[in-house]
């Protein structure tokens, strides 16, 4: 066997490996959210993380790709591992936005924007930043340094939420005579489950988007950056602990758990240019920004059921700028650009498609399906049928 012919079948495994560890987040972002919604819309919550799943994964093959990376091409490996590996990411932004206005929102509208994400707005997120870039040469013109997508991938996630929240507006009762009425998570044990598939994914995640492990060079490079990115998520778990603990001596573990997944984004743009102490500070940064944003999302009444924005939208954002405050090649101004310019198209483009859309069919169910909860209104199967549902 010809050596060229041996990295090719080895990358092209390295792919196709790294891209089942992603595909290992649609579970993990299922579980988490149905964990931390209340019983009553359990169901609604699976169907839409499946849904998004298949209609964004459609949508990436017959649209997206293309115009994400301008043709279908690989020299190195398989053009078909890495459509998967690419295709793997593309419902992320989605799931993102899901969890975020989850218990109040109708699955057909939510099915319909995912189509648009899918096929046009995350393609050409990618394209001006990761792909063929179509604003090449115009002031627009971003050269941001984001390996896996702290940016392009979490924070467009995270501005489409921020987008559908001022649109769908918080669930029925959760802000009263201007107070915060805490409403509790449902299933702890499917937190931990799913909050562990994602840390697991990350791996593929980050891995994956050296592109290649048939050197030395690569594979030393691979394993850095799960290296790396463990340790961010360690970091952003520790440091809300001790927060939660010095605040209000408890351990919460639903934010113990987004702090490490808030360290987790933060360390995403570049986990492979760190040494080996970096991503603990960057992790700590990353799990405090989850507990402050928390509180100051609250204030402003953007109800977030699973904390999305705080994990995904601030610490894509932390992520991406921190690679120009501590790699020295990396311009800290060009990696603000880059986040500037993602956060205004992307917010713009989903404000204005989730606007048209809920002009035809209503992203937010009514007060009484609300109430009754959305499994019984969307699904017609319950959860958990023999349990009392809280309303």
């Amino acid at each position: 066997m010809l050596e060229t012919d041996f990295k090719y079948i080895l990358d092209t495994f390295f792919t196709l490996f790294t891209m089942t560890l992603i595909i290992f987040m649609v579970p993990g972002f299922a579980m988490l959210e149905a964990g931390l919604v209340r019983t009553k819309n359990v169901s609604a919550v699976l169907t839409t993380n499946v849904m998004i799943y298949a209609v964004a994964s459609l949508a990436f093959l017959l649209v997206g790709y293309k115009l994400a990376f301008g043709n279908w091409d690989s020299v190195s490996s398989s053009i078909w591992a890495v459509f998967m590996f690419q295709m793997a990411f593309v419902g992320k932004t989605v799931n993102i936005m899901s969890g975020g206005v989850s218990e109040r929102v109708r699955i057909i509208p939510l099915a319909i924007f995912t189509v648009v994400m899918g096929a046009v707005i995350y393609p050409l997120v990618v394209n001006i930043s990761w792909g063929a870039d179509v604003i090449a040469g115009t002031i627009f013109d971003i050269d941001i340094y984001d390996l896996a997508g702290s940016t392009v991938i979490h924070s467009t996630g995270g501005w489409a939420l921020l987008a559908a929240l001022f649109i769908v507006g918080p669930r029925k009762g959760r802000y009263i005579d201007g107070k915060i009425r805490v409403i509790p998570a449902s299933n702890i044990p499917l937190v931990v489950l799913g909050a562990l598939l994602l840390w697991i994914g990350w791996f593929g995640f980050n891995g994956g988007s050296i592109g290649s492990i048939s050197s030395v060079e690569n594979a030393n490079s691979v394993a850095k950056t799960i290296m790396n990115t463990n340790t961010a998520g360690l970091a952003g778990a520790i440091i809300v602990g001790i927060i939660m603990y010095i605040k209000y001596k408890l351990f919460d573990i639903t934010m113990i758990l987004n702090g490490a997944l808030g360290g987790l984004v933060a360390i995403t743009a570049a986990p492979n240019l760190y040494d080996m102490y970096t991503p603990i500070l960057i992790g700590f940064v990353g799990g405090a920004l989850v507990v402050f944003a928390v509180a100051v999302f609250d204030k402003f009444k953007l109800d977030d059921p699973v904390g999305a924005l705080s994990v995904h939208l601030v610490n894509g954002i932390w992520g991406t700028l921190a690679v120009g405050i501590f790699v020295d090649n990396v311009s800290f101004i060009s990696q603000l650009k880059g986040v500037i310019v993602v956060g205004i198209f992307t917010f713009s483009l989903s404000f204005a498609v989730i606007y048209i859309i809920n002009r035809l069919f209503k992203f937010r169910a009514n007060d009484e399906a609300q109430l009754i909860g959305m499994d019984i209104n969307e699904c017609g199967v319950e959860s958990y049928p023999e349990f009392k549902r809280a309303i």
